[in-house]
């Protein structure tokens, strides 16, 4: 067990009998586990008045601890920002770490103080808005690690020994970007409009699995989107890109769809000539 290898001195004991005798009560279930443990708590008499009860889901807010409140503990929601290993690992990421924090004037007093004592500092999150939180973290995080993992997939499909060693230095540099610059980081095929070299890739996927080409086919699509809204990109030539990931047919025959061939032939201007 985790809690053997990291704090080998301490006997596990029942969820109630730690509830009730901690000043500070830490619940770190899965989400969709938390409800159901707080008024599982509640139920048996598991709060009391001056505890403070934090959870770290990033779905949740307060809300979900509104048995604990009702019989006088302290709701804090504090979030970590970062992934862990559940190893001794996770102790060095900690320092430095935001977490999103969701709690009233007492519980935010609370809940800055712990992040202060982890090296830490906090965003805070209205409780109405906790989900959309929580989506753009997994989106950027959970869903990064997806593609990383397709990407290295199909590199060593074409015999690259080494795929992470191939990614990591434009991967790093795209995230960097990114992060810096936002949509002005966007490079590649789809920002220049070269709908022939969608088409190609899709091809190429045809025998990958599954989730990877559509993975691609969406990600494209998304990247069409905003290329054009911040003008990069023109409305004929993510009209062109549009529908060519939509249509099998015109993928399978290794052809645009009718009427976007002069759209994607168009001469790409000087400036828009980026690698990758």
């Amino acid at each position: 067990m985790r809690l053997q290898t990291l704090l080998p001195d301490l006997t596990p004991q029942p969820p109630l009998a730690v509830s009730r005798a901690a000043d500070l009560l830490l619940l770190t279930v899965p989400d969709d586990a938390l409800g159901a443990l707080v008024e599982e708590l509640a139920a048996a008499g598991g709060f009391r008045p001056g505890q403070v009860v934090v959870h770290t889901s990033g779905r949740h807010g307060t809300g979900v601890l509104a048995p604990a409140a009702e019989q006088g503990a302290l709701p804090v929601a504090l979030h970590p920002a970062m992934t862990f290993t559940g190893t001794d690992l996770d102790l060095e990421r900690l320092p430095g770490c935001v977490l999103g924090l969701t709690a009233g004037p007492r519980g935010r007093a609370v809940g800055e103080r712990l992040a202060a004592d982890l090296g830490a500092r906090v965003v805070h999150v209205p409780e109405e808005q906790r989900s959309r939180y929580h989506a753009a973290l997994a989106h950027g995080a959970n869903h990064l690690s997806t593609l990383v993992v397709q990407a290295m997939d199909l590199l060593r499909a074409t015999g690259t020994p080494d795929p992470a060693a191939v990614l990591r230095p434009l991967l790093e540099a795209a995230l960097d970007n990114s992060l810096a610059y936002g949509d002005a980081a966007l490079t590649g095929p789809v920002v220049r409009g070269d709908a022939h070299t969608v088409v190609a890739h899709l091809a190429a996927l045809d025998d990958a699995e599954p989730g990877t080409r559509a993975a691609y086919r969406a990600m494209a699509a998304a990247t069409a989107e905003r290329a054009e809204s911040d003008g990069r990109l023109n409305g004929a030539r993510a009209a062109a890109i549009k529908r060519l990931l939509a249509d099998d047919n015109a993928v399978a025959s290794r052809r645009l769809p009718a009427g976007d061939n002069a759209a994607a032939s168009r001469q790409v201007p000087a400036g828009d000539r980026t690698p990758a």
